[in-house]
C-alpha cells in the first residue's frame, strides 16, 4: 500500500486532518475537536495515535488521542496539573512530545504557567517534572506576550538523559540526568528588551529544534535566529541574510543536518511579514547564507502572522514544508520549498501544523 502523508492542522477552533498521497491534493476530515483551542497536535509514530492539546477557557485543558485518525477521542485519565503547593493554574497546554522510541510509553507535555509533565502509561496519566519547576531562578522568571510558556522540548538521541526545553521569556534550559537538575544555556543569545543584553536567563527564545540525525541544535528568537554545534553551550547568532530578526517557526529538512527554515517577521509589534511579502527563507549551510523561497507565495499586502508551531516537514523525497497562517489558510511545498501551494484555505487561525507518513 501506498504510503500517505499526513498534516495536522490544530487551529483556535478544533484540529483539522488532511491526507494525500502525491502531497499535490488533498483530503480533508475534521473539524474534530471542535470549539477547543488546539494548540499542538502531532502524530506518533510509535503507537499510531494522534496526540493533542484540547484547551478551553471555561472546561480547562486537556490532553486527548486518537486510534483511528480522529473518528473517536480518548481523554488522559489525569491531565497536567500544577501541585497544590503552589498558587499558580494550568492555564493552557502548549506542546506534546512523543519519547524515544526505546521509551514507546513515555510522553512529555510543555503548559503554561511554564512547567514539564512526563507520562509514563502512554498518556493516561501526567506527573510533573519539578526539579524544573522549583528551579532555583523561578522566582525571576518573566512572561512573553504568550504568557510564560514552555513549548519547546527536545531530546537527545545520543543521550537518553539529555532533554532541552524553551520557555518564553525565560531560555533554554538543559538537563543531562534525565530532569532530576537543568541548567540554562543561553551563552551568546542576545535580549535587547533587558538591561543586560546578553544575561545567564531571561531571552525570549520562540522556537528550539535539534536536527534529525545530528547535535545541532536550532532557536527562532526573539532577537534573532541562533545555531548550536555544542549541545546549547553556547549559540553563534544566524541572522546576517534575513530581513529581520523576529519570527516564531522555525522546521529543519529531515535529512539535511544544515538546512533549516524559518519565516521572519518584521517585529513584535507588527507580526507580519516585512514588506507584506510572505516569504520562506531556507539556509543549506546551517545559517551562514539565506535564500528568500517566494514562488507560489503572496508577495504583496501578506497581513498575516505565522505561529511557533505553525511550520513542519514530511519525510519526502524531496521533503515537503508546509506552514499554517493565522488567517486560516496552509501552504505546502513538495520540493524542498522551492515552489508553494495553497493546501487549504478558509480554516480557522491556525496554530500548528504537523506531518506524519502513514
Amino acid at each position: 500500500m501506498k504510503d500517505k502523508t499526513l498534516l495536522l492542522a490544530g487551529t483556535k477552533k478544533g484540529l483539522f486532518v488532511f491526507s494525500s498521497d502525491n502531497r499535490m491534493e488533498w483530503t480533508m476530515s475534521g473539524p474534530f475537536l471542535s470549539g477547543k483551542e488546539v494548540n499542538h497536535a502531532i502524530y506518533d509514530t510509535r503507537s499510531g495515535k494522534i496526540f493533542a492539546t484540547a484547551n478551553d477557557s471555561w472546561f480547562g485543558s486537556e490532553i486527548v488521542w486518537s486510534a483511528d485518525l480522529g473518528k473517536t477521542w480518548n481523554s488522559a485519565k489525569q491531565n497536567p496539573a500544577l501541585a497544590p503547593d503552589t498558587e499558580a493554574k494550568l492555564d493552557r497546554i502548549w506542546h506534546i512530545e512523543p519519547g524515544r522510541a526505546s521509551e514507546p510509553n513515555v510522553l512529555y507535555a510543555g503548559i503554561a504557567p511554564a512547567a514539564l509533565f512526563r507520562s509514563d502509561d502512554a498518556g493516561e496519566t501526567w506527573s510533573e517534572v519539578r526539579a524544573l519547576s522549583m528551579h532555583p531562578t523561578r522566582p525571576e522568571w518573566q512572561p512573553g506576550a504568550g504568557g510564560l510558556c514552555l513549548h519547546s522540548i527536545v531530546l537527545d538521541p545520543s543521550n537518553p538523559d539529555r532533554m532541552f526545553v524553551g520557555i518564553s521569556a525565560v531560555g533554554v534550559f538543559r538537563t543531562e540526568d534525565d530532569g532530576k537538575t537543568w541548567i540554562p544555556k543561553n551563552r551568546g543569545t542576545r535580549a535587547e528588551f533587558m538591561p543586560n543584553k546578553y544575561p545567564e536567563y531571561g531571552q525570549c527564545v520562540h522556537k528550539l529544534l535539534m536536527s534529525p540525525g545530528s547535535s545541532l541544535l536550532f532557536q527562532q528568537n526573539h532577537c534573532g535566529v541562533y545555531g548550536s554545534a555544542d549541545g546549547g553551550d553556547t549559540w553563534d547568532e544566524i541572522t546576517k541574510g534575513l530581513p529581520s530578526d523576529f519570527g516564531f517557526p522555525l522546521a529543519i529538512h529531515p535529512r539535511e543536518p544544515k538546512t533549516i527554515y524559518v519565516i521572519p517577521l518584521q517585529g513584535a509589534e507588527f507580526r507580519c511579514p516585512p514588506e507584506g511579502k510572505l516569504r520562506v527563507f531556507r539556509s543549506r549551510d546551517g545559517g551562514a547564507s539565506w535564500t528568500a523561497l517566494e514562488k507560489g507565495l503572496p508577495q504583496k499586502d501578506a497581513f498575516v502572522g505565522i505561529y511557533r508551531e505553525g511550520m513542519t516537514t514530511d519525510h519526502g523525497t524531496p521533503a515537503g514544508i508546509y506552514f499554517g497562517t493565522n488567517t486560516g489558510k496552509i501552504f505546502g511545498s513538495a520540493d524542498d520549498g522551492d515552489n508553494w501551494s495553497v493546501v487549504a484555505d478558509n480554516l480557522p487561525p491556525i496554530y500548528s501544523v504537523s506531518a506524519a507518513t502513514v
